[in-house]
């Protein structure tokens, strides 16, 4: 019985054997049938324009190379648990190069470059991000910026690169950096980020504290009952703040992303800008790829290997068991940094001068002259910014999208769209940023909940706007608008309408009005068939209210603050400062009649009219006469408010019609100094090369040798007679004499044959005048028109001719008599 189940069981597993060969054939032959490409080390990248340094290492090179390969294979010797240093990766050509010799510090001409941060954000927005195609090892090669900038595009180490040489060019101490950092920094991954535009600067408000301040009058509430409402204060604050945390903790547990199973051994490139040039306070961190400055210690960054700039290469030797937190980064010091090159505060890749010399001219290609040579940034490049023009950047809860100025019709910029949930479905705000529009708005903002769009104006519109707020262009519906108050005359800050009712704000007015507020009523049925802009056809108003600072020239109870006219109810109310050491103010009321009664009697002023109250028992009131005048002109006062109220409603309907116009427009303003864009300061320029070119030609045609010719007819001319003088000087004069006559000979004739060909033509027409069609005619005169202005034009040029001929044979006869090589032979003959 056991043996028969042993042969079962070899039987069993032969069978299996047998199955899983066929499988494995069945594997071998599917594999065999995928074609795997494998990518070249270097790109496809043209490299004929290249030069020829690109292509070929200089003695000089090669010896550095060779300290780079020793420098290596030591480094591995003493630390053969740290990965391959990343020091001479191919360029672009294929060639090997120092990576010291990539970095090539260079100021462009853009005040925009002049800062760290203006330089971050123009690599960021102008390359296109490309992943390592390991992520765990440095690339295999590195170009030059100067591809990088053609290309647009390149991987962590060539933006890092970029970056340093604007840098060091703008005078920063600034370090390429080859470490490692997390996953959301290797893969641009910012899909966790607030956007920074949303980001608010919570800067803490500090009160003043005054030296001679009043103290606060006694408590005299209870403190155990202040203790106890303190209590249940703090209770429920602290119940908040507890709800809150949780709140945060459950959303931060569910954004949190998946465990990384390369945490550690991602590797990037990053830029490192020590304190001390252009009054850096501290060290810190640059990502490359979105522009972000960060602290040493940041958590992001796990830790480094090695750092170079265009002078040396360094190789870290402290522990980065805590990532970044614990580094020093002072370079000088070889317990913690291990540096290549002899010296640390010393450009040593640049030769000395008398060294450099000695150097022939076949040796300037070396790596001095590269790691030297800078590189161009064209304006039209540098105006673009991002690749094809567009970048899109995806934050958390929101999308960023930035375009190239003038690239859009409408001079859009910049879009940020915020969403209300994390899979950016539901888009709860949109924001745009505009430049170089004729109508000065520089921003819109539309909330799509509520339909609010507010709109935010550069000093410069034509109306004086600053900021309108509307939910739409219709008029008399709720808006707000804001000006630039010190550019109008009326001071006028801010004006907030609805259909009921306006309120308008001022500011630095010579009367001291910084509030009025309008009430309007119901139009009738009629007057809304009415062309809406006529006075006749306003809004009714109600009342309007009007408020006034202080005005330290008039004494308090004669110093309006604020007055009220009820138009409906005739009444009007004016209320004063209140006086030192009072605290009630004074007030008088108006009521107004008719001018007339039924009976057409005038109605006198009586004391009913005035309702007044005085602060102080010893101020005596005012006589009637007195205050019939203050009603009178407070009854002026309000029909230049209703006028002025109705401009207001006016200048609306304006502002309206006019930002429609522009709205639909969508004008662009070009700079005079935008050569490529301004069409007329291109022709302007185009028409000073021109007379430039033409200047230049004229300058050459006037110092031309006129005496070749006759010099060498002549033969030798070093020794010359008077008379050899004499004649070469008739001999030129007779010459230029000569070709002035032909001259005027060659348009003599030129006038007399089109003369001629006009008097046969005008035979002909007399001859066949009867029989000829209309478009013979017309055919005729549009030749006589021709033919007298040809006739016409060499008239003049033969009168020309021949009133310059002789000033010209002076000229040259003065030039002869003036020239070095006659003069001594013809000065006593001048």
């Amino acid at each position: 019985m056991e043996v028969l189940r042993e042969h079962e069981e070899e039987e069993e597993e032969e069978k299996q054997i047998f199955v899983i060969s066929n499988e494995l054939q069945d594997l071998e032959d599917k594999l065999s049938k995928i074609q795997v490409h494998i990518p070249n080390v270097v790109p496809s990248i043209d490299t004929s324009q290249l030069p020829a340094s690109y292509k070929t290492n200089s003695a000089k090179e090669q010896m550095l190379l060779q300290l780079a390969d020793n420098f290596h294979r030591q480094y591995a010797h003493l630390c053969p648990d740290r990965q391959p240093l990343f020091l001479h990766p191919l360029n672009e050509c294929g060639v090997e190069k120092f990576v010291s010799t990539t970095v090539r510090p260079t100021l462009q001409p853009y005040p925009e470059l002049y800062n760290w941060d203006g330089c971050a954000q123009f690599v960021s927005d102008y390359l296109t991000m490309e992943p390592l195609s390991s992520p765990i090892t440095p690339p295999s090669y590195l170009p030059s910026p100067t591809t990088t900038l053609k290309y647009q595009r390149g991987n962590c180490f060539g933006f890092s690169v970029l970056l340093c040489s604007l840098l060091i060019g703008a005078g920063y101490d600034a370090y390429c950096v080859n470490g490692y950092a997390t996953r959301e920094i290797c893969m641009m991954d910012e899909t966790r980020e607030v956007c920074p535009l949303l980001e608010k600067s919570k800067k803490p408000v500090k009160e003043k504290v005054k030296k001679y301040a009043v103290k606060p009058p006694r408590d005299l509430r209870s403190k155990f009952e202040l203790q106890q409402v303190a209590k249940k204060e703090a209770d429920i604050e602290a119940a908040q703040k507890k709800k809150q945390k949780e709140e945060e903790e459950r959303v931060m547990e569910a954004e949190k992303p998946k465990p990384d199973p390369l945490y550690g051994l991602r590797v990037h490139a990053w830029v490192l800008v020590l304190s001390g040039k252009r009054e850096v306070p501290e060290s810190f961190f640059i990502d490359p790829f979105t522009a972000h400055s960060y602290s040493t210690t940041d958590d992001h960054f796990l830790g480094i290997e090695s750092i170079w700039n265009h002078k040396n290469y360094w190789v870290n030797v402290q522990d980065c068991w805590n990532g970044c937190k614990d580094l020093t980064f002072d370079l000088g010091d070889p317990v913690r940094w291990e540096f290549m090159l002899l010296g640390t505060d010393k450009p040593l890749l640049l030769l000395p001068e008398e060294e450099e010399e000695e150097l022939a001219d076949e040796d300037l290609d070396d790596f001095v002259t590269l790691a030297a040579k800078s590189f161009s940034l064209p304006s039209a490049e540098f105006e673009t910014r991002c690749p094809q023009g567009k970048k899109v950047i995806q934050y958390k809860n929101a999308k960023l999208e930035k375009w190239a100025p003038y690239l859009n019709s409408n001079g859009m910029v910049k879009r940020l769209t915020i969403y209300e949930d994390p899979e950016c479905f539901r888009v709860l705000e949109v924001k745009d940023w505009f430049e170089n529009r004729e109508d000065m708005m520089n921003m819109r903002q539309l909330n799509k909940k509520t339909e609010v769009t507010t709109e935010y104006f550069s000093p410069g519109h034509i109306q004086g706007l600053k900021a309108h707020t509307y939910k739409t262009m219709e008029p008399e519906t709720e808006r707000t608008m804001e000006f630039y108050s010190e550019t109008r005359v009326d001071g006028l800050q801010k004006r907030v309408e609805n259909a009921k009712e306006m309120t308008e704000y001022f500011e630095g007015r010579s009367d001291f009005l910084h509030y009025r507020h309008t009430m309007f009523g119901r139009r009738i049925k009629r007057a809304q068939i009415l062309l809406i802009n006529t006075e006749s056809n306003a809004r009714p108003i109600v009342q309007i209210k009007e408020q006034f600072h202080r005005n330290p020239e008039k004494p308090a109870d004669e110093d309006v603050a604020e007055r009220i006219f009820m138009i409906l109810e005739g009444r009007i109310m004016l209320t004063y400062h209140c006086k030192d050491d009072y605290i009630t103010a004074s007030k008088k009321e108006f009521i107004k009649q008719k001018d007339v009664d039924n009976k057409g009697n005038k109605i006198i002023m009586t004391s009913d009219m005035c309702i007044s109250y005085q602060v102080g028992s010893c101020v005596k009131n005012k006589k009637l006469l007195h205050l019939y005048e203050m009603m009178l002109k407070l009854m002026e006062a309000e029909k230049q408010l209703k006028h002025q109220v109705w401009e207001s409603e006016t200048e609306v309907l304006e502002i309206l019609k006019i930002r429609e116009e522009e709205a639909a427009a969508s004008k662009l303003t070009v700079s005079m100094y935008d050569t490529e864009r301004n069409e007329k300061s291109k022709q302007q320029r185009e028409t000073m090369e021109r007379l430039m070119q033409e200047e230049r030609q004229r300058q050459v045609e006037q110092d031309l040798d006129y005496l070749a010719p006759f010099l060498i007819q002549m033969g030798s001319t070093e020794k010359m007679s008077k008379w050899q003088a004499l004649r070469l000087k008739e001999d030129c004069l007779n010459d230029f004499k000569h070709r002035l006559i032909d001259k005027a000979n060659l348009i003599q004739a030129r006038f007399e044959k089109e003369t001629q060909e006009l008097q046969k033509k005008q035979q002909w027409y007399q001859q066949n005048q009867l029989s000829m069609t209309l478009e013979d005619e017309d055919a005729y005169l549009m030749y006589c028109s021709d033919a007298m202005f040809c006739i016409r034009i060499l008239e003049i040029r033969l009168n020309r001719h021949k009133e310059m001929a002789p000033q010209k044979y002076i000229e040259l006869e003065e030039k002869l008599c003036k020239d070095p090589r006659l003069a001594e032979y013809l000065k006593f003959n001048v």
